[in-house]
């Protein structure tokens, strides 16, 4: 079967997750799930012109991978919290009556031994097709959900998402697309990273890499340094050693037309603690700029709060205290390799890729902004 060409690409998933939920109108809907190593994700949205509109949403703090850098496999306790999330999930999905919809897992399945049994037992619990992606095509869908922050002024980018079980780094060259077309050129990357574009001003992806190491795994491999100080500043650099092989790694980057963004809830995290808030506020934190000296503020009064301050702050929450220290030391690490006066924060990501993707593949958005 020929594959359908993607329709709709430049349509940007813009206002994707408001703070309580919508009607859901007219319209199909669909669904997306991202089972990382830490946490159960789940949006529900419908086309909405050349966007789409949240209609449900879901996350909980599974920690499937816990204990994985250990054993290797997959702990019973952490398959029976991640299958009672996943039952949530599909109660919404039935409720919601949705029948597109594409549930994916990463890291911490690609890395166990015991996986496939796993999603044998969620498909026998749940009925939900719970699939595997490659490292490829989650740095893909990360860096298209990014499109719309990207500036018409940035000729480099660099995209990086910081997972529970690893990181995914993205360099793209801009060079050769017009300003204003370089959003829609990330768009079409959804096609692969090495797709033909034909004759049209295309984005080029420089190098990828995924590193093994995201904010659950790298606090696991220090979890025995005691002094929270030098457990930091050794978890900063020993990630630094895993981008040898990255090929903007040893090319230093130019500060004129060069954007960082990044996604995850490490940088989503301290965007809020830099804003103050005690509540998040999605609207106020995707698209925002920190700068370097902002970034080192928020990390350093991460630090100067300690272990027992950070369970306690509320603007950390409680899902995320244990984890946060690790998720800065890789972003120290990267504003470190690569200086630059800025970093675009991101509340986007997998989800929404996996969105964007669908719609765009089913023709469901509106020529408004296309390719």
């Amino acid at each position: 079967m020929t594959p359908r060409r993607p329709v709709g690409a430049g349509a940007f998933p813009k206002a994707v997750e408001p703070p309580g939920t919508q009607s859901a109108a007219t319209g199909e809907l669909y669904a997306a799930l991202d089972l990382g190593t830490n946490s159960c994700r789940m949006l529900i949205a419908r086309p909405a012109g050349a966007q789409f509109l949240v209609v449900d949403s879901f996350s909980k703090a599974v920690q499937l991978g816990y204990g994985l850098e250990a054993t290797g496999r997959l702990g019973r306790a952490s398959m029976g919290r991640t299958v009672q999330a996943l039952q949530i999930c599909r109660r919404k999905i039935e409720e919601h009556g949705v029948t597109r919809m594409r549930l994916v897992a990463t890291e911490a399945c690609r890395r166990a031994r015991n996986a496939r049994e796993f999603i044998r037992h969620v498909t026998r619990e749940t009925g939900l097709p719970l699939e595997i992606i490659q490292p490829e095509e989650e740095a893909r869908l990360a860096v298209i959900s990014c499109a719309p922050l990207v500036s018409d002024k940035t000729d480099q980018l660099l995209v990086v998402d910081i997972g529970g079980g690893s990181t995914e780094l993205v360099w793209i060259d801009l060079t050769s697309v017009p300003g204003p077309e370089r959003a829609r050129a990330i768009m079409r990357l959804s096609a692969g990273f090495n797709a033909d574009q034909g004759a049209r001003a295309a984005a080029r992806v420089v190098d990828w890499i995924s590193v093994p190491l995201g904010v659950a795994t790298l606090k696991d491999q220090f979890i025995d340094v005691e002094d929270d100080a030098a457990r930091f500043a050794l978890m900063s650099w020993y990630f630094e050693e895993k981008l040898a092989s990255f090929t903007p790694y040893l090319a230093g980057s130019p500060r004129a037309g060069f954007q960082i963004i990044g996604t995850s809830g490490t940088v989503t995290t301290v965007a809020a603690c830099h804003l103050g808030l005690r509540r998040y506020d999605r609207t106020k934190v995707d698209g925002l700029q920190m700068t370097s000296a902002e970034i080192d503020a928020v990390i350093r009064g991460f630090l100067t709060l300690g272990p027992e301050g950070r369970r306690a702050d509320p603007r950390i929450g409680r899902d995320r205290h244990t984890l946060i220290m690790s998720g800065a030391a890789i972003l120290q690490a990267l504003m470190r390799v690569w200086p630059t006066d800025k970093l675009s924060v991101a509340d986007r990501g997998l989800r929404e890729g996996l969105l964007y993707a669908q719609m765009a593949a089913d023709g469901v958005l509106t020529e408004d902004g296309m390719i």
